[in-house]
């Protein structure tokens, strides 16, 4: 078992920890993930379990772009991907900046859902890439119509900036520096 590359622990729902995706041995559970009517979004709704391994091979062998698979206490949970968005999904699109960095995020579909868990594995993958000095801003591009992910991504701070027109959607355009990441998770002050 590869050993986990960033952990962060939730007060109240315990430790979320991210590895390098494993495509011959994590497309099975992925691909139960990426195929879920909750996932319409992710835009594989029809593929195979082989599709899915090979898109993550692909991934893993790009130079500009990984993929991780998030756990829960230990056990697989989410899914999220990094790239350089110069050169992966944005190339052309926007003016990128030096510090730039792109992000995906997936939940796994849960019979029963635990409060406030999409929201911890937000904030555990916005931790994760922050790690990194060089990363001064992420830059995320969910459809326009995922009015879910907006709400959730303006909880950690990230900032609409209009509408683009990719290929496979029109999506949102929206980034998070480092300082508006701090201010929106900074705890609130206890009242005296």
């Amino acid at each position: 078992m590869t050993q986990p590359l960033f952990t962060h622990t939730d007060p109240a729902l315990g430790q979320f920890a991210l590895r390098p995706l494993d495509p011959p041995a994590d497309a099975e559970v992925v691909h139960s993930w990426v195929t879920h009517p909750k996932s319409a979004f992710w835009l594989m709704g029809n593929a195979s379990r082989q599709d899915v391994e090979r898109a993550y091979t692909a991934v893993a062998a790009h130079p500009h772009h990984d993929a991780f698979l998030g756990l829960h206490r230990g056990a697989p949970a989410f899914l999220t991907e990094r790239y350089d968005p110069a050169h992966v999904e944005l190339e052309g699109l926007y003016e990128a900046a030096a510090g730039d960095i792109g992000m995906h995020f997936l939940t796994a579909p849960a019979d029963t859902p635990l409060t406030g868990f999409t929201r911890a594995v937000i904030r555990t993958v916005m931790e994760f890439l922050f790690s990194d000095p060089a990363v001064r801003r992420v830059v995320v591009e969910p459809d326009v119509r995922n009015g879910a992910v907006h709400r959730l991504n303006e909880t950690v701070g990230f900032v609409p900036a209009g509408p683009i027109e990719k290929p496979e959607k029109t999506a949102l355009l929206s980034f998070c520096t480092r300082e508006q990441f701090t201010a929106a998770t900074r705890p609130a002050p206890e009242s005296p």
